[in-house]
């Protein structure tokens, strides 16, 4: 039996008046790829804040190889942190330092390494990656493909043991979403890490994903094998792995005090 290495445990979360988790479990499980889909404003992504502890649920737990982020103290969740490693969905790479110098940055700011040594890991990571040859470049110099392969370079410099993907395949074209997709894979496998991707992108994720949990009005409707998620009759699952635009999910925002179930009939209305 697979370990879990994630565990969300009833949480509620709001923002702003607005409920965006309501009692919401899930398990990520250790050493896989797990894949976290939905509909746009689920909270995907605040799903990833939440498990990094940079936000904190208005009730229940998450915990992270069985600790409680939200409990630690603050040099405990550091610790907790840098097991973890986060590819931004703009790449966020620093515009005036080098390829290579976004790649040293985290180890040059936690380690103790030496020069020499962090040179060599800085190598090895960008080989892991390809892209060997585009050390002394600048992000300006680089292609959008390039510049998300740099972040996951950077990502992984500090040999993490979580690595979070917010949306890695948005604005990449056709061949650089395979090379991320075999790169995600290859990454994963090799360094025995667990892999948490947050995605739009239905057919990438299900290739690589070994889980899938999908979020909709606050819950998980599904989850599963990306093979249980295909095979799957529930509407929701149906009407966003096929991006149908009629179904249960609505096409119009609630208004306030309006008719919502007028507002569920979407275009239909």
């Amino acid at each position: 039996m697979t370990e879990t290495y994630i565990k969300v445990e009833n949480v509620r979360f709001s923002r702003a008046g607005r409920t965006i988790y309501e009692n919401v479990s899930l398990s990520i499980p250790r050493g896989k790829i797990t894949a976290v889909m939905g509909p746009s404003g689920t909270g995907k992504t605040t799903l990833l804040r939440l498990i990094a502890a940079q936000l904190a649920p208005d009730s229940g737990r998450i915990l992270v190889d069985n600790q409680d982020v939200h409990t630690l103290s603050r040099t405990d969740l550091y610790k907790v942190r840098r097991k973890m490693g986060m590819l931004f969905q703009s790449g966020a790479l620093f515009s005036d330092m080098s390829v290579a110098e976004n790649i040293a940055f985290p180890m040059e700011e936690h380690t103790q390494l030496s020069h020499d040594t962090i040179s060599q890991r800085v190598s090895d990571k960008l080989h892991s990656v390809g892209l060997r040859g585009a050390a002394d470049l600048m992000p300006s110099e680089l292609s959008g493909g390039m510049a998300r392969r740099v972040a996951l370079a950077r990502a992984i410099s500090l040999d993490p043991e979580l690595v979070m993907y917010d949306e890695p395949f948005t604005g990449q074209d056709p061949i650089s979403k395979g090379v991320l997709v075999s790169l995600i894979r290859q990454l994963n496998d090799s360094a025995n890490m667990t892999s948490v991707l947050v995605s739009h992108d239905v057919e990438e994720s299900l290739s690589i994903a070994d889980h899938v949990c999908i979020l909709s009005g606050g819950r998980v409707i599904a989850e599963g094998t990306a093979e249980a998620i295909r095979a799957s009759n529930d509407p929701q699952v149906k009407q966003f792995l096929n991006g149908e635009p009629d179904g249960p999910v609505p096409f119009h925002y609630p208004e306030k005090g309006g008719d919502l179930e007028r507002d569920q009939r979407g275009v239909a209305s």
